[in-house]
């Protein structure tokens, strides 16, 4: 069923539902009607509640509180002399209001936080029904309200219960139109990836307040209807039990479908009294229910048969190339200038006076090894940072400090280094979700026309997705995320368009065509920023190349200027090298390998990041694997570690096969890894952090190796009773090298031992490293500065897409041109002509 289809048949079905109730009260009457008027009244809660949790994805636990504001102020307001029809639209306005007042503090926190608030909200509501006796009533409640009049007639209840199936359904169909209205959207891409929704347009707090605000007036609505059906009010109406089974009516039901509010509302009205006699273990059965619920069926009944319905994609025709090509063509191209741009964390400079211009039509690359700070960039240009200081501009506008919604409804899309795609909705649905550039434009107007996905099927095309359109973002392979990220990102319309790291993860070929891509995107007029790499892609499409190391800018030239660039080749390779001392103990050449990989492939789904890698360490080597980031080289470790399991290929160690072998075993038998970032468990002591490294050891540390150690690492000796996160970070790194050797390794594998730390500090990092070698302890180094690795090492690898193109001593490798290439690129580059 298409799109427009089946939201036909949900209105009908709404209309039937609505309907078939109201028929049904000429058939049964009395406690009955009472409890369908019950079912109606819940179902408008669970509604609101299903736009604030279902949609939105926060948890409130404070609807009763509510619930009780709206039955009381439409109470009280009644008693006041005003009639049933105005008493009742009052106080939803205030419970609305009320509603959003608490979402201005509460939305900006998350998870448990925000359902503490809520409940303390529900608390406090509670305890004022209570203790303002002169309005309230207290214990005593207020009774007594007149029903409603029609053209001078009393409905009396049967007539109440009429007019609340009939809202029940107005609900319903209100919340069908809203889920599919750029507000739902915006909505439904906040409860995924707040981020990126922020990176399309979506302006988080008032999208969070609308929830909220429409959520406390579904509820205020549901507490008028209440009490007027009730005719009497007490505060053991509003207890904090009640809030817990809204929310369990809305998840029982199916959270953000359709009908899951009314089925809920209905489970858990009707169920109590089908075990009138068991009343007492009422909220024992719930929980069962909702437990077993959640094990069989977690989307909720409704969202359970909906899963199995069969559902085919809209006949939309597709776009032609062109016109999508003048979709995304801006009216009027404007580049992007940033001057002077800095940030500070903590006291360190993430990114220090960066200036380049990325003009329209351009590709322009921005480069430089791990810590360089060109992610950071990329946020401040984006509005997720607040810039410290400097001026970012664009189309004339001063940009700097703007929010992501701000930017990106000024034209300045991005995509992440992972992708943040809206798993719920389909690769159709967050193309479409671009499309507003964050306006959600009228409540109940839908977004998804027949236009819109024409359109977003246009740009899946362009970007070269041949998947299902209708498929969920959550269930597609690697490659196509990317693509549906781009895609999503020109789906904005953007002048200005930043890419963090989009070839990560892809194959040779998906590179290639992802070049093209960007190439043929740029030559529409749009200034593409471009985080990556991949070298060799960098050097064959860009125009111009801004580099930077340690946050500071070194150079803004063309591929070929930067490629010869000494400062570039020494951000990337190191220079100078380590005052470490040469090695004194000779391992023996020849002897057993201690490590064998042959034909060894991995990689994250259907993507293998290495490939056919065949390395060897003998004993008592410092075996270097070098290459620029992306190479596979921290993959490589996890895969040998454990960590992940291999696609095939063989990993021998000590003269048996581990591969696949769980991480916990591969300990135990002494190979050990150091992981790239230290990875420290910050609230224990130095002491403590070091001692777990011999957890997995079948013998108990003797007291002196703890010694040994810290004769080591003599800084780490006045710091034993510390916290870990206490430490700077070459202290912490010290620590995990020293924690991995607590567990006796065979092999000791090290990550990136040298990133983010300051130059004297890596010198005394190095010159163990050197000790560690002399001793006779076989490690496998990977580090990103080549020169660094090369002062300790006995032999290298160096590591390209994958792949390994160079071996041979450290000696020979320091002269090796490939070294160079496996960086910068070399001469096998894509040229722009050839892209073109």
């Amino acid at each position: 069923m298409t799109p427009v289809l089946a939201n036909r048949a949900l209105d009908l079905t709404i209309l039937a539902l609505t309907a078939a109730a109201m028929l049904s009260l000429g058939i049964v009457g009395g406690y009955t009607q009472f409890v369908i008027g019950l079912v109606a009244i819940w179902t408008i809660l669970c509604v609101g509640l299903n736009v604030l949790y279902g949609l939105t994805g926060l948890v409130s636990l404070g609807q009763v509180g509510f619930f009780a504001i709206g039955a009381y102020g439409h109470a009280i307001l009644m008693q006041a002399g005003l009639s049933f029809w105005l008493a009742l639209p009052l106080a939803t306005a205030l419970t609305a209001l009320v509603g959003a007042l608490l979402a201005i503090p509460a939305v900006r926190m998350a998870g448990p936080f925000l359902a503490m608030v809520t409940i303390a909200f529900a608390f406090i509501v509670e305890h004022l029904a209570i203790e303002w006796r002169s309005l309230t009533g207290g214990q005593n409640g207020l009774m007594g309200f007149d029903m409603p009049r029609v053209f001078g007639t009393t409905l009396g209840e049967r007539g109440l219960v009429i007019l609340s199936i009939g809202m029940a359904g107005v609900a319903l169909l209100a919340y069908r139109r809203l889920a599919n209205s750029g507000w739902g959207m915006a909505m439904a891409a906040l409860r995924d990836q707040e981020v990126a929704a922020g990176s399309l347009g979506f302006d988080p707090i008032r999208t969070k307040l609308a929830a909220f605000a429409v959520a406390a007036g579904a509820a205020g609505l549901a507490g008028g209807l209440f009490a007027t059906l009730m005719q009497f009010i007490a505060p053991s109406n509003f207890m904090l039990s009640q809030s817990i089974l809204f929310l369990f009516a809305v998840i029982l039901g199916g959270a953000g479908t359709v009908l899951g509010p009314l089925v809920g509302a209905a489970i858990v009205v009707f169920l109590p009294e089908m075990l009138s006699g068991l009343a007492e273990y009422r909220l024992l059965f719930f929980g069962a229910l909702l437990i077993a619920v959640l094990l069989v069926a977690p989307r909720g009944m409704v969202g359970t048969i909906a899963a199995v319905l069969p559902r085919r994609a809209a006949p939309t025709p597709p776009a032609q190339h062109e016109e999508t090509l003048a979709f995304i063509r801006p009216d009027a191209p404007a580049g992007l200038k940033v001057t002077d741009l800095g940030i500070t964390f903590g006291g360190l400079k993430a990114v220090d006076g960066a200036s380049f211009e990325a003009k329209p039509g351009q590709i322009t690359a921005v480069i430089g090894p791990n810590g360089a700070g060109k992610t950071t960039l990329l946020n401040m240009i984006s509005g997720f940072y607040l810039p410290g200081r400097g001026r970012i501009a664009t189309a004339g506008r001063d940009i700097t400090g703007l929010s992501m919604h701000a930017a990106a409804r000024l034209g300045v899309a991005r995509t992440y280094q992972a992708t943040r795609l809206f798993g719920a909705l389909s690769a159709e649905e967050n193309v479409i979700a671009g499309l507003p550039r964050g306006r959600g434009g009228a409540p109940f107007s839908a977004l998804a026309t027949q236009d819109a996905r024409a359109t977003a099927r246009g740009l899946l095309a362009l970007v070269g997705y041949a998947g299902a359109p209708d498929t969920p973002a959550a269930d597609l392979p690697h490659v196509d995320r990317r693509l549906v990220e781009i895609a999503r990102a020109l789906a904005l319309r953007p002048h200005v368009l930043l890419l963090d790291e989009p070839a990560a993860g892809l194959m040779h070929g998906d590179k290639q065509t992802l070049a093209a891509l960007l190439r043929k995107v740029a030559d529409c007029g749009i200034a593409v920023v471009l985080v990556e790499h991949d070298m060799e892609m960098v050097m064959g499409i860009s125009d111009r190349i801004f580099a930077m190391d340690a946050g500071q800018p070194i150079a803004f030239d063309t591929p070929e200027a930067i490629r010869r660039n000494e400062k570039v080749i020494a951000a990337y390779l190191g220079e100078g090298t380590p005052d470490a001392p040469k090695r004194e103990l000779a391992y023996t050449p020849g002897a057993m390998d201690v490590l064998i990989t042959r034909k060894l492939c991995a990689g994250y789904g259907a993507a293998d990041v290495l490939q056919d890698v065949d390395l060897r360490v003998g004993p008592g080597e410092l075996v270097a694997l070098l290459g620029a980031n992306g190479a596979g080289k921290s993959t490589f470790l996890k895969t040998l570690s454990g960590l992940m399991a291999p696609g095939k290929g063989e990993i021998i160690f000590e003269d048996r096969n581990v591969e696949g072998l769980a991480a916990h075993r591969t300990v135990e038998r002494g190979l050990v890894l150091v992981p790239e970032g230290r990875q420290v468990f910050a609230d224990l002591t130095v002491a403590q952090n070091i001692e777990l490294g011999a957890y997995k050891r079948k013998d108990r540390p003797d007291p002196t190796e703890l010694e040994t150690i810290l004769d080591r690492f003599p800084r780490l000796r006045e710091r034993l009773d510390s916290p870990a996160g206490l430490l700077s970070g070459g202290e912490q790194q010290m620590m995990a090298i020293a924690r991995g050797l607590m567990a006796k390794p065979r092999l000791l594998l090290l990550d990136e031992p040298s990133l983010g730390l300051a130059p004297a500090m890596v010198e005394e990092l190095y010159a163990v490293l050197a000790e560690l070698r002399d001793d006779g302890i076989t490690i496998l180094l990977v580090d990103q500065m080549a020169t660094l690795a090369l002062a300790v090492a006995d032999r290298a690898y160096v590591l390209e897409q994958g792949r390994i193109v160079a071996q041979g001593s450290a000696e020979e490798m320091r002269g090796d041109d490939a070294l160079v290439a496996a960086y910068l690129g070399g001469g096998t580059s894509q040229t722009r002509e050839d892209v073109a």
